[in-house]
């Protein structure tokens, strides 16, 4: 579920909306069940098209689909999504209806919420329409059962070594504190990787060439680079390192790019690049702590599903 929605707190202690604004929108679905328990009399007047008010089921799966929609008028914290599809369906048994329903959006928050409130809705139309011929019916079991997109999409493997490198004249040399390389860390770590290196060199081709060769005879299988991708004379890493790239990576550049421009124009002036060096892949990225940040909601955990590419494993 959207869990996170229901639990972040202001600083006042009060209940919060998350933000979800700088997420990128991606494909999500999700599938909820339940069921409606009632009498096997009930079932068969269902069955026979029978009951007083009339067809119940699509009657049910009606309100499911437009209560599905309405989900963030009914429980507060959740955000309002576009919806793509909603579906909802039906198998009789001997003593009571399943009920099943699927949501999909491309948002940046997921729709549990949504495939469960149709499954609720649904069964409680059929609950209010077979009332006046059963007074001991039950509904129960309303889970999620699936979800696909965002966080969960990612595939389990994650890089046993991960090296950081940022370029930085003034935090080499002691001028300057490094923000974007320790974001960088962090998320790599929240996101589960377990050993990430942190490296810091000025803008020196000889210094910058040394580090990274230095991640990479460490077993670095994913090197990020902070800085050095602009326009100015000392912005060197690009120079330095993309002609050791074995491989580009043109759909990791411009999913960056196209996030990146999507919050400031002025990003179409970064010089970003990404590709293989060997068995290990290289990002090269600007030295704001933003472009770190939004690197890492662009990145991860999308990144994680090549390395198994990488070891010949194929697809998971």
């Amino acid at each position: 579920m959207r869990q996170e929605e229901f639990t972040h707190l202001d600083e006042h202690g009060d209940v919060m909306m998350v933000d979800v604004s700088s997420k990128p929108g991606t494909a999500r679905s999700a599938k909820a069940v339940g069921y409606i328990i009632m009498k096997p009399a009930t079932i068969s007047l269902l069955e026979a098209g029978s009951m007083p008010k009339g067809n119940v089921l699509t009657t049910a799966k009606i309100a499911g689909i437009q209560a599905a929609k309405q989900t963030a008028s009914l429980i507060p914290m959740c955000h309002q999504l576009a919806l793509s599809w909603v579906d909802v369906g039906f198998s009789m048994q001997e003593d009571r209806i399943l009920i099943e329903a699927t949501a999909r959006t491309r948002e940046a928050t997921g729709v549990e919420m949504e495939a469960l409130m149709a499954v609720s809705t649904a069964a409680l139309t059929i609950y209010d329409m077979c009332k006046a011929v059963d007074k001991e019916m039950e509904v129960g079991g309303i889970r999620l059962v699936a979800k696909r997109g965002g966080n969960s999409s990612a595939t389990g493997f994650r890089p046993e070594k991960v090296g950081v490198l940022v370029m930085s004249d003034s935090v080499a040399g002691g001028r300057g504190s490094d923000r974007s390389g320790a974001l960088l860390k962090e998320g790599l770590l929240q996101a589960g990787c377990s050993s990430v290196q942190l490296e810091i060199v000025p803008d020196d081709p000889a210094e910058i060439t040394r580090a990274f060769q230095s991640l990479l005879d460490d077993g670095c299988q994913l090197v990020l680079t902070s800085g050095g991708t602009g326009l100015g004379p000392r912005d060197v890493t690009v120079e330095t390192l993309t002609p050791r790239f074995t491989r580009r990576l043109p759909g990791v550049e411009q999913a960056l790019f196209s996030w990146g421009q999507q919050k400031v124009r002025t990003a179409m002036l970064s010089r970003l690049a990404a590709g293989m060096v060997g068995p290990a892949m290289v990002i090269l990225l600007p030295g704001s702590p933003s472009a770190s940040s939004d690197a890492l909601e662009v990145l991860i955990p999308a990144i994680f599903h090549a390395f198994p590419m990488i070891d010949g494993e194929g697809h998971r």
